[in-house]
């Protein structure tokens, strides 16, 4: 067993369960796509990084996907809101023995091996490290020990989450990394580097 762990938060790629602010505009059809190859990204990205993996499915646990358990440990997300899931989920790694936990989403199609090399170097001498996201979350969290604090009284999903988890860290030494553009809608799709062949064919 490794000191650092990386926890991976995914969705099962269902149909009409993944992407939904997308699939407004593309589709449910192609919001899939869109999510399935985030997710390929993320393991493409993640697999080279040094520490134990924990992939973190949301409804139920699937042995036959990308995932293969000789990278990644598979496990289930607890229920409640996100912030509680979160928490459940630094809490079971930590109390298995990790001393660095980063937990990251799987829809960003910027991250890079060296983005979570880098957070982990930073966690060393960090209380915390924070991926601001472009619409006012963030897309990574790193942490030394769990704290409940961030994890409640937060409106998930919006613009005010960065703000308010750096508020609750504002005695706590915290490094911010580079500010990245998440995807969540179609304009931010269309920001970011993914290939729109076949996707504006059904607008």
């Amino acid at each position: 067993m490794k000191t650092d762990a990386l926890l991976i938060f995914t969705r099962n790629p269902e149909l009409g369960k993944v992407k939904t602010r997308l699939a407004k505009t593309i589709g449910n059809q192609k919001a899939l796509q869109v999510y399935c190859d985030l997710l390929l990204h993320t393991m493409t990205e993640t697999k080279p990084v040094n520490s134990d993996k924990f992939v973190f499915y949301d409804s139920s646990i699937i042995e036959d996907d990308i995932w293969s358990r000789e990278f990644y440990h598979k496990k289930l997300q607890s229920n409640g809101d996100l912030g509680n899931r979160m928490h459940d989920a630094f809490e079971t790694l930590f109390e298995m023995g990790y001393q660095n936990c980063i937990i990251i989403g799987s829809d960003l199609l910027d991250l890079k091996t060296s983005l979570i090399d880098t957070a982990f170097i930073k966690l060393l001498d960090h209380d915390a490290v924070i991926g601001p996201a472009e619409d006012g979350g963030y897309y990574l969290l790193g942490l030394k020990r769990n704290n409940t604090l961030i994890f409640q009284n937060k409106d998930w999903g919006t613009s005010t989450v960065l703000k308010a988890t750096i508020s609750d860290l504002a005695a706590h030494k915290v490094c911010l990394l580079d500010t990245l553009n998440d995807i969540d809608t179609f304009e931010d799709l269309e920001q970011s580097s993914y290939n729109l062949v076949g996707i504006k064919s059904v607008l």
